[in-house]
Parts: structure tokens; C-alpha cells; sequence
């Protein structure tokens, strides 16, 4: 079998979801680097693979993806491997609600206008911060209402929510406030140290 091909940077979240995906199944597959801000521009090869110019994009054996949520879906259920999707049709609509809602409403709100903003600004724009702090609480509450019982956000089996869910709470608790307010949220505090000892977040963590 050909090796997969994704394509993107290794500090993109939504690039390190796919990674997990493919790490989790125990994959071998094949990196290629596309820098979204690099000062030349978006490679002209690259609006082939993705039209929005946007990371990551995905080809195996000729057949072409976009959009993470799709890549992970597609890496389930073309391979081998550990099931990443639960079984029940309610589980996997309950996968897709999380998954969604941090797509919607945590990925800006938790990565950007907190995490980048502080890191990356000289002069951080803090009524943007406390917006995204705001926003991120009510992540965080809901995401606590709606994992059940049991090591992971769906229960026994760990899914592509975790998978979705670690790489942006990882950039959050880059700074300060994002871990403050995280180890208000026991229960997703303890998922997510959990979730970080996986081999495939070790794996898949940005050196430097």
C-alpha cells in the first residue's frame, strides 16, 4: 500500500489532529511541510491539493482530501487499526458534537485570541484576550457536561474528539491563563493529562 501523504506545518493544530489520527492507527506516512505564512506565499502546486490555501490536505493512492475533520474520518476507516469512531450511532453524533463546537467556538477563541495573542504580540490586545477567556469557559463548561464517564470524552474508547480536542487545548496551556482556567475544569484537566501521555500527542508535539 502507498504511504499517505498530508501535507502542512508541524505547528498547525489542525495538522497535529490528523497526525494523531494517523499515529493512533499506526500509520506510516509521509509529512510533506507547507507554510501558510511563509513571507514567498502559498506554493502554487499547493491550491491543487487546496483550494482555500489552507492546512492541512491529505492524498492516498491518488484520492485527495481537505478539512481535518474528513482526513481523520477518512484515516479511520480506510486502515487497520484501533477503532476511532464509536460503534453507536448517538456516540458518534455526540463525537461529531464535540468536534464541531471546537471548531466553531473553541479553536479562535482559545488559540488565537488567547494563546497567539499573548505569545506572538508585542503589545497583546487584552480586551481580546478576556473575550477568548470568556469564550473558552464556556468551552470547557459544556465539554465537561457532555464527557461521560470513563478516561476519555466519549468513555472507555479513545475517539477523534480527544484527538480534536488535545492539539487545541495544548496551544491554550501554552500561556498562563489558559492554564488557570483549564485546572478549574477537573475533569477535563485530568483527560487531558491523560491524552498527553499518548505516544501519538508525544509524537506529534512542535521541538522549538
Amino acid at each position: 500500500m502507498t504511504k499517505p501523504i498530508l501535507y502542512g506545518a508541524d505547528y498547525s493544530v489542525y495538522v497535529r489532529i490528523a497526525r494523531m489520527a494517523l499515529e493512533e492507527k499506526g500509520i506510516d506516512y509521509e509529512l510533506v511541510p507547507v507554510d501558510i505564512f511563509a513571507a514567498e506565499g502559498i506554493p502554487a502546486w499547493y491550491l491543487e491539493l487546496h483550494p482555500f490555501a489552507r492546512i492541512p490536505a491529505f492524498e492516498h493512492e491518488g484520492f485527495r482530501l481537505f478539512e481535518t475533520g474528513a482526513i481523520a474520518r477518512y484515516v479511520n476507516e480506510a486502515f487497520d487499526g484501533p477503532a476511532l469512531q464509536p460503534a453507536d450511532a448517538r456516540g458518534r453524533a455526540r463525537m461529531g458534537q464535540m468536534t464541531g463546537m471546537l471548531d466553531a467556538y473553541g479553536y479562535r477563541a482559545m488559540v488565537w485570541d488567547v494563546a497567539v495573542e499573548r505569545l506572538e504580540k508585542a503589545e497583546p490586545d487584552e480586551i481580546l484576550i478576556a473575550g477568548g477567556l470568556s469564550k473558552a469557559e464556556t468551552v470547557l463548561e459544556v465539554l465537561t457536561s457532555l464527557k461521560a464517564n470513563g478516561p476519555w470524552l466519549l468513555g472507555d474508547q479513545l475517539t477523534l474528539a480527544d484527538l480534536h480536542a488535545a492539539p487545541v487545548i495544548a496551544y491554550f496551556v501554552k500561556v498562563i491563563e489558559g492554564q488557570k482556567l483549564l485546572a478549574r475544569f477537573a475533569e477535563i484537566r485530568d483527560w487531558y493529562a491523560r491524552v498527553v501521555e499518548r505516544p501519538s500527542f508525544v509524537r506529534t508535539e512542535k521541538v522549538g
